[in-house]
């Protein structure tokens, strides 16, 4: 398997975030709610400083787009885009089902994606046209094409109970083979690895999913919103599968 300069920067950015997280997992971190009440600690903070000093050390004239810190050389072509911690609040209870995600976006396309859940023991990257790995095994969908064979995984129960798509929703759980609620980058990491067939999710934003659209995608599913639409910086919900039959009926009923 060859990786370039890009993959490689990637991975390194999401080795030096782990050592941050690592270092606040085993020590414990003070928490502070931001103005959308959302949680954040010194670990998401310092963990993106260091994927932005490895990434603008490498590639000064890229653009980023953190999390944590905002915008900076928005018309680039290259930019990347950078969650240091997907999952805080699982962080912060102390579970193992957060990751740091760190995609590539070039001329509004969506070309690498690493996802590093350390304490899960799961590291996924995948690059346009060279396939999707997880802990260094090429990975791929399992193709499922009829909802009475799917396995789906829900994400954000809450809003999407609250959304109009509800109804057609129960409907799709009620036929599938069998219902879970994986979450945050797990059931993506499963979707690629052909352990999951459908993922629906809500209430999130293109930093949480950009770089497990394209590991997805090098595994050979399917990655929209809820609606069928392409993904795009002001996405906030998901529909992948793992085939594009299965992709298609789903899409159908949510949107009829």
């Amino acid at each position: 398997m060859s990786t370039s300069h890009y993959l490689e920067t990637a991975l390194g950015a999401a080795r030096a975030a782990e050592a941050v997280i690592r270092r606040y997992w085993e020590q414990g971190v003070e928490v502070t709610l931001k103005a959308d009440e959302s949680p954040v600690t010194r670990a998401d903070v310092e963990a993106e400083e260091a994927i932005r000093e490895v990434i603008l050390e490498r590639f000064p004239e890229h653009g980023f787009y953190g999390e944590e810190t905002g915008k900076t050389r928005a018309d680039a072509e290259f930019i990347w885009l950078i969650d240091p911690i997907d999952g805080t609040k699982s962080f912060i209870r102390r579970t193992p089902f957060f990751s740091t995600q760190i995609a590539l976006m070039r001329g509004g396309e969506l070309i690498l994606g690493v996802s590093n859940a350390p304490l899960y023991g799961e590291l996924a990257w995948a690059e346009r046209g060279q396939g999707a790995y997880v802990n260094e095994r090429r990975v791929q969908v399992g193709g499922v094409e009829h909802l009475r064979d799917a396995a789906i995984s829900l994400g954000n129960v809450k809003s999407l109970a609250q959304g109009p798509a509800w109804g057609a929703l129960g409907g799709i759980v009620g036929e599938v083979n069998r219902t879970r609620g994986y979450g945050d980058f797990c059931h993506y990491h499963m979707l690629a690895a052909g352990q999951l067939d459908l993922v629906v999710e809500s209430d999130l934003n293109i930093l949480d999913v950009a770089a497990l659209s394209v590991i997805v995608e090098e595994a050979g599913g399917v990655f929209t919103q809820l609606d069928g639409r392409p993904l795009g910086l002001d996405s906030t919900s998901v529909l992948a599968a793992g085939s594009a039959g299965l992709h298609a009926e789903v899409s159908r009923r949510l949107t009829v």
